[in-house]
């Protein structure tokens, strides 16, 4: 797959690390020393734990050498690596996992998400925000407009339901704290939701596409998304992003 673009991901920085911040705010553990960010793209999430954290040794995961490249040049101080998480295992058990709207792109979360409450530490806390919008118009969208052109499909897979990731994270040893918040995005035009989109949740459905099939797709998928999404007073266009939090501390 192409490679992840930083300025187009950070386009909407405001909103997508708004989260992140939020995330963060909840994982109470003041002395932590070992602190890796899962999937940390650009290092804007990174970013929020070196100024919480700014004596922890800190390090960045991604698979995207673009975003590591970003994450790099933005926070010296920390380290950044291309590793896969699915098959990650630190030399060092940590005090904080910290993934925020990365995990939703890797399978298997029913092995996924106990192999990493086993690389926590004692009192260790394993933070993570996944979009949970895979129902909402803006993806159940991507999936008709595919279906209607003849495309095969693509995309990322539903999230385990809160209760599943619960009791996958008790039976690993932790207390887990797990919540499910629903921000309304103003956005100028259903065009701009196009925008956000594609530099994550359309990129898996065009990049086998070539450009006048990219063209199509996108047509049909704006022109459901103006039926989906009204039209406000004032213009703007309010996008329901659903998320879902979980803080397991291992006990």
């Amino acid at each position: 797959m192409q490679d992840w673009n930083p300025a187009l991901y950070l386009q909407f920085e405001a909103e997508r690390t708004r989260p992140a911040a939020e995330l963060a705010a909840r994982i109470n553990h003041p002395f932590a020393a070992q602190i890796t960010d899962l999937g940390c793209g650009p290092g804007n999430s990174t970013a929020l734990l070196h100024e919480t954290w700014p004596d922890a040794a800190i390090t960045g995961l991604d698979n995207s050498p673009a975003m590591l490249e970003k994450a790099r040049a933005t926070l010296p101080d920390c380290q950044f690596e291309q590793a896969d998480i699915a098959n990650w295992q630190p030399s060092v058990k940590q005090d904080v996992i910290y993934a925020n709207a990365s995990l939703q792109w890797l399978g298997n979360h029913r092995a996924l998400f106990p192999h990493l409450a086993a690389q926590l530490a004692e009192s260790g806390v394993l933070a993570v925000q996944m979009p949970d919008n895979w129902q909402e118009p803006t993806h159940a969208l991507m999936r008709q407009a595919a279906g209607e052109l003849g495309h095969p499909p693509a995309g990322r897979e539903a999230l385990l339901a809160p209760n599943e990731y619960y009791d996958l994270l008790t039976e690993a040893g932790c207390r887990v704290d797990i919540w499910r918040t629903t921000y309304f995005h103003v956005m100028p035009s259903h065009r701009a939701i196009i925008e956000w989109l594609g530099s994550t949740g359309l990129r898996p459905w065009l990049v086998n596409l070539d450009a006048i099939q990219q063209e199509a797709f996108l047509q049909r998928y704006h022109q459901l998304l103006q039926q989906a999404y009204a039209t406000q007073k004032d213009g703007n266009v309010l996008m329901l992003f659903p998320r879902l939090f979980i803080v397991a501390r291992k006990a």
